[in-house]
């Protein structure tokens, strides 16, 4: 006998649930997501800080030019609704703070800090929605092995334009105004 196809999940699926703040949708499902680490937790702290200087108006006190959060869902047209480690948007594209739960405007940067037994939707379902949705940069960082990965959307898929790990300092689009140096976000290397 063919069991009767389960419909997608939805947006009022997943706001039915209650203590929504964990949970995305992902292919159709609900999915929790991987409780955060201290290294995870440490590693999205330390990038906030990072990119912090860019995360105001234009000239006040840094580059700026962007709004960033950490942990926002945002929803996706195909109804895919992911809690993002961080995302940004540019604020002379968006020049209002996005508001709202979940939030409907594509960002411009997404950052995703992997979590055992979640790398598949990091690294491989996650970048295919982003992409097909044209979001400009997609970055990983991998608190275990302690490397960042840095994507540039191309009409054919993402292009890997940096790989860097702890010990190294870079420049990493879109926030190449700035060094960055990688061992601090994982906590080999003090800020200072």
């Amino acid at each position: 006998m063919v069991q009767p196809s389960r419909r997608p999940a939805t947006l009022e699926d997943l706001a039915a649930c209650g203590d929504s703040d964990r949970l995305e949708i992902i292919g159709g499902e609900i999915v929790e997501k991987a409780a955060p680490s201290a290294d995870h937790s440490w590693t999205e702290t330390r990038l906030v800080e990072a990119v912090g200087p860019f995360n105001r108006k234009l000239g006040s006190r840094g580059p700026g030019g962007w709004w960033i959060f950490t942990e926002i869902h945002v929803a996706y047209p195909g109804g895919e609704v992911f809690c993002h480690d961080i995302a940004g948007w540019r604020r002379d594209r968006v020049p209002e703070r996005p508001t709202g739960w979940p939030v409907r405007l594509r960002p411009d940067w997404v950052c995703e800090i992997v979590s055992p037994k979640h790398e598949k939707q990091d690294l491989i379902v996650k970048p295919r929605v982003l992409h097909a949705n044209e979001i400009p940069h997609y970055w990983i960082l991998d608190p275990e092995e302690q490397l960042l990965l840095v994507h540039r959307w191309s009409p054919d898929g993402y292009i890997v334009v940096l790989r860097a790990t702890a010990g190294e300092t870079v420049r990493a689009e879109p926030f190449d105004a700035i060094e960055l140096r990688v061992g601090v976000l994982f906590g080999d290397e003090d800020a200072d």
